[in-house]
C-alpha cells in the first residue's frame, strides 16, 4: 500500500512538470507565473523559481517587442493593445513581487521592476480619442444597425479610457445605442369568421419575453409611441376558427341477472306440504329474471384554430422574410348514463355510470376561449423559433 501511494505521489509530480513545461512550450506564460507564484509562496523551490524567472523574462520580452513593433506602425488602432500590453506587464510584475527577491540553492532571484504607468496613460489616452473620433465618425455616417453598435461599443470604450473627458459622450453613447436597437412590434390580425373580446387578442399576443429579446432587439407588443418606426412587424393572423356542431351518441347494453324471490313449499302428490325428519316443513328458494337496459350518451364537441405568424422587415423596404403556421385545438368531451328497467341487474361500475347526467354544452364562444389557453404557447413558439431573423 505504502509503495502504491508513492508511486502515485511521483506520477502526480511527474504530471504537474510535464504541464508547465507544455505551458511554456506554448507561450501561456502568465499561467505558469499564476502557478509556480502560489506554489513558491507556500515553500520555496529552486525548480519552480527557475521555471517562474523564464516564464518571467519570456513574457515580458514578447510584450515589450510587440509594443514597439506596434508603435512603430504608428497606427492610432494600436492604442488599444498597447494600453492593454502595459496592463500585462504591470499585472505580471505586481505577482511576481509578491515571492521576490527570493534565494534558494545558493540563487538569487531579484527584478530591476519598471514604473508602466505614464506610457499606460500616454496609450489609454490615445486610445480613448481614437475609440471617441472613430465612434462619433461611425456614428455620423452609419447607413446600417450593425454601424451603430459599432459606434455605441467605441464611445463606450473611449468612455472607460478617458474617464469623462468628452463633455459630450454620455448623449452619443445613447444616441448610438437608441439607433443600434431593432424594434419589433407584435401584432395580432384576426382574419377568422370569430370576433374575439379585446382582451383575449391583446393576451394572445402577451407571452413570456424570456429568451426572445436581445441586447440589440426590443419587442414591442403596443404601440409606445407614435414615433417609432419599427425595423421589424410580426404579424399573428388567426385564419380559420372551426367549431364542430354539437354531438350525441347513444349506446345500450343489456344486463341481465337472476336474484332470489321468496320461497314456496314442496308438496307431496296429494297436495300436502312434505316435511323433514324433524318435521319441519320443507321449502326450496324461488328466483327471478330481472333486466335493465343502461343507455350510455357520449356528448362531444371539438374547436380548431389555425394561423400564421409573418415576419416583416421594414428597412430598406418592406418585405416578407418568414411565414410559420401554428394551431391549437380543444375538446369538449363527457359521458352520462340513464337506466330503464330494474337497476338491480346493473353491476357496481354500471350504476355509478348512472350517477353521471347530461350536461349542457358549451357555446361557440366558450369553446374558442378555452383553446386560446394553448394557443397562447403555440403563437410563443412560432415566434420564438424564428428569432433568428430578427436582427
Amino acid at each position: 500500500m505504502k509503495k502504491t501511494f508513492t508511486y502515485l505521489i511521483a506520477l502526480l509530480l511527474v504530471a504537474g512538470c510535464g504541464s508547465t513545461t507544455k505551458k511554456l512550450q506554448r507561450g501561456q506564460y502568465d499561467a505558469v507565473i499564476d502557478k509556480t507564484v502560489k506554489k513558491l509562496i507556500k515553500k520555496p523551490n529552486a525548480k519552480k523559481a527557475a521555471e517562474m524567472d523564464r516564464a518571467f523574462q519570456m513574457a515580458n520580452e514578447r510584450d515589450l517587442d510587440r509594443i514597439k513593433y506596434l508603435k512603430m506602425e504608428n497606427n492610432p488602432d494600436n492604442y488599444d493593445e498597447i494600453f492593454n500590453r502595459y496592463n500585462m506587464l504591470k499585472e505580471r510584475q505586481r505577482k511576481v513581487r509578491t515571492v521576490t527577491p527570493l534565494t534558494v540553492d545558493g540563487k538569487t532571484y531579484s527584478y530591476q521592476f519598471v514604473d508602466y504607468d505614464a506610457e499606460m496613460v500616454n496609450a489609454k489616452r490615445k486610445a480613448a480619442d481614437f475609440f471617441f473620433d472613430n465612434g462619433k465618425g461611425l456614428l455620423d455616417n452609419a447607413l446600417k444597425k450593425e454601424d451603430y453598435r459599432d459606434a455605441y461599443f467605441q464611445l463606450r470604450k473611449a468612455a472607460e479610457y478617458s474617464g469623462g473627458q468628452y463633455p459630450n459622450i454620455d448623449a452619443l453613447i445613447y444616441e448610438a445605442r437608441d439607433k443600434g436597437i431593432s424594434r419589433v412590434i407584435v401584432q395580432l390580425v384576426n382574419q377568422s369568421p370569430v370576433q374575439l373580446p379585446a382582451a383575449v387578442e391583446e393576451d394572445l399576443i402577451s407571452f413570456d419575453m424570456q429568451g426572445l429579446g436581445s441586447e440589440w432587439v426590443e419587442y414591442h407588443f403596443k404601440h409606445l409611441n407614435k414615433d417609432i418606426d419599427y425595423d421589424y412587424d410580426i404579424l399573428v393572423k388567426l385564419l380559420t376558427v372551426a367549431v364542430s356542431p354539437d354531438h350525441s351518441e347513444d349506446t345500450d347494453k343489456i344486463f341481465n341477472k337472476r336474484v332470489a324471490d321468496g320461497f314456496e313449499y314442496v308438496l307431496d302428490a296429494n297436495g300436502n306440504v312434505m316435511k323433514d325428519t324433524a318435521g319441519n316443513d320443507i321449502k326450496i328458494q324461488k328466483f327471478r329474471d330481472i333486466t335493465c337496459t343502461l343507455i350510455e350518451t357520449r356528448q362531444y364537441k371539438a374547436v380548431e384554430i389555425r394561423g400564421e405568424v409573418e415576419i416583416l422587415s421594414n428597412y430598406p423596404q418592406r418585405r416578407l422574410i418568414k411565414k410559420e403556421p401554428f394551431g391549437a385545438s380543444n375538446e369538449f368531451e363527457h359521458f352520462s348514463a340513464r337506466a330503464i328497467g330494474d337497476l338491480g341487474a346493473l353491476t357496481e361500475e354500471a350504476l355509478q355510470k348512472t350517477q353521471q347526467e347530461k350536461v349542457p354544452f358549451p357555446s361557440d364562444v366558450e369553446m374558442v376561449m378555452t383553446c386560446t389557453e394553448t394557443l397562447k404557447p403555440a403563437i410563443r413558439n412560432a415566434v420564438y423559433s424564428n428569432r433568428q431573423y430578427i436582427q
